[in-house]
């Protein structure tokens, strides 16, 4: 186990820490592995930083995958991403392979992960991609790691005008307007979440639109 990943989760990272060029893990991984440690995950991102395209690297990983023992599956694949399927000793792992051609805010961090070397993202980068995130999707997961890394005390101020940066179509105003739409009881529930947490997460929503309405005023 490394923090919070299944035993599968990490070897799959061990199995593919010598593609070349090197990855970085990101979001729910990097979280729930080395960061936090607040949560589980039932996925594993690997970005490509400053690829905007795949060409071998996908292939890579599959053969490096299937030699280690583990059997595959692609469940989606696009120019700049793939979704694979996995699994090893009846546990499945999915592992998102994106290129990524914006460039990161603060570069990753090195840890080591079954006695081999890879490249996680920093906290502060993690928090502005999930500011990011909101725009593109509405996902149980996305507020809870917001809600600990900013509890952690990570910058909003600051985040906020680097996710600007980082996508043009991001603003403090519209993501305030989805948090106001979040399917936070829905979704809580369709998690099985109990009601003192979701009460919590909820408060947190509200706080946390407050504190970007006050952040955006001239």
């Amino acid at each position: 186990m490394q923090g919070r990943l299944t035993e599968a989760q990490v070897r799959v990272l061990a199995t593919l820490a010598p593609v070349t060029p090197r990855w970085t893990l990101t979001g729910g991984g990097a979280l729930a592995g080395f960061h936090l440690q607040h949560r589980t995950t039932r996925d594993l991102d690997l970005f490509w930083h400053g690829l905007s395209a795949f060409t071998r690297e996908p292939e890579d990983c599959l053969q490096r995958l299937q030699v280690a023992g583990f059997q595959t599956h692609v469940i989606q694949r696009t120019g700049g991403f793939v979704r694979l399927r996995a699994e090893v000793a009846g546990e499945a792992v999915i592992v998102d392979l994106v290129a990524e051609s914006i460039p990161s805010i603060e570069p990753p961090n090195e840890v080591t992960a079954a006695n081999a070397r890879i490249s996680i993202d920093s906290v502060y980068e993690i928090l502005v991609n999930k500011l990011g995130t909101l725009l593109h999707r509405a996902e149980l997961r996305d507020l809870v790691d917001l809600q600990a890394l900013l509890a952690r005390g990570g910058d909003l101020a600051r985040a906020l005008r680097d996710a600007s940066r980082k996508d043009g179509g991001f603003s403090p105003m519209t993501v305030g307007y989805v948090l106001q739409g979040f399917p936070l009881q829905r979704q809580a529930k369709i998690a099985g979440m109990d009601a003192a947490t979701t009460a919590a997460l909820d408060r947190f929503r509200v706080e946390l639109i407050a504190r970007i309405a006050k952040l955006s005023q001239p």
